[in-house]
């Protein structure tokens, strides 16, 4: 298939800062409504209300479908970059020989009947149908796995799309806009959340802890830890022990000098390949690996297990997987990039 860059244009507009979510938060529930405020500009606001449709409609597929995030990022980047996100037919000599739709398919290379493929849903599924059958695509560069399946005649032109489709995928993933407020945390227009509400403490790798690789949100225990973005889980360990090697059990306080380990952890991975760490649970966290979550869920409480000497999520962040010393960065820095700030101070609330 033929591709071409369709060019978004359009007036300068204003964003929103934070995304209101709808849902009540549940262990299966998503954030709700809150206040909002308006900032200049942002990818997300390059966007109008007809393609943030088609990303949901590409998104939604895949979940029924069970495609992992990173394959609906390439998803949306392949829809982006073929169509800029609208549903087109044919546009004469500016249309690529019979392409059609979002993805831009041929009905001459076997993808569907044109009205199969002017049906999103239809075109997103038989998307996915080909990129399932591509080995290891989940590793490839996005520009890869896209040119695998759509044979374009600009095998590199997806790869500028991939973080505008990062920011889509997580802003409709979390669910329906609400209007009401019933005091859940906010989420920014990248789909980020602060996961506990609660004032920042110690910090990242500070020259009196250098090989502390998080920093530490204070909340009293019990407070919900929510997901800070959508995600899949790919950990939930017991990891704490006494300094001379004999097992501790996480279902109880820990010590900060005679107990190691992070206690409760999950991890999670995101749309962008980021993994955000969770340290210090009450107990057991009520996730499971491979299952996938949505922005502001709850994936546990707050608690002591472990390495501690008191309630507060230990918090880490790092740019791969697996989540190791060294791709480990600031919290604070990694978390205002996506339009949040953890330094603010926000009330605790105590949980069930």
């Amino acid at each position: 298939m033929t591709s071409r860059i369709i060019a978004l244009v359009g007036s300068v507009v204003v964003g929103v800062a934070f995304l209101c979510v709808a849902g009540l938060i549940a262990l299966t529930g998503a954030v709700s409504a809150c206040s909002v405020a308006a900032v200049p500009g942002g990818a997300i606001g390059r966007y109008d209300v007809e393609q943030r449709h088609f990303a949901q409609v590409i998104v939604t597929v895949g979940v029924q479908q069970g495609i992992p995030l990173r394959g609906q990022v390439i998803a949306v980047a392949t829809a982006l970059q073929e169509s800029g996100l609208r549903n087109l037919g044919h546009l004469g000599d500016r249309n690529d020989h019979d392409s059609l739709g979002l993805f831009q398919q041929r009905p001459s290379q076997g993808w569907g009947t044109p009205v199969q493929i002017m049906d999103p849903e239809y075109a997103a599924a038989a998307f996915y149908r080909k990129l399932v059958t591509i080995a290891g695509w989940e590793l490839m560069p996005l520009t890869v796995a896209a040119q695998a399946v759509q044979q374009s005649a600009f095998p590199d032109a997806y790869a500028p799309w991939e973080n505008d489709a990062a920011l889509l995928v997580g802003l409709v993933a979390g669910g329906p806009v609400d209007s009401g407020d019933s005091g859940a945390p906010c989420v920014s227009v990248g789909g980020w959340t602060k996961p506990v509400q609660g004032g920042l403490g110690s910090g990242f790798r500070t020259e009196g802890r250098p090989g502390h690789d998080g920093v530490d949100i204070a909340a009293p225990k019990g407070s919900p830890i929510h997901a800070a973005a959508t995600g899949l889980v790919i950990r939930v360990v017991c990891d704490a022990h006494l300094r001379n090697g004999s097992p501790y059990s996480c279902d109880v306080d820990g010590h900060p000098v005679n107990v190691a380990g992070c206690g409760w952890f999950v991890e999670l991975e995101h749309s962008d390949s980021t993994v955000t760490r969770y340290c210090h649970m009450l107990r057991r966290p009520p996730v499971e690996v491979g299952q996938q979550v949505t922005v502001g869920q709850v994936i546990g409480q707050v608690g002591s297990s472990g390495h501690s000497s008191g309630p507060h999520l230990h918090l880490e962040t790092h740019t791969g997987q697996p989540a190791i010393d060294a791709n480990a960065v600031d919290p604070v820095d990694f978390f205002a990039i996506r339009g949040i700030d953890l330094t603010a101070p926000t009330p605790a609330t105590t949980g069930p």
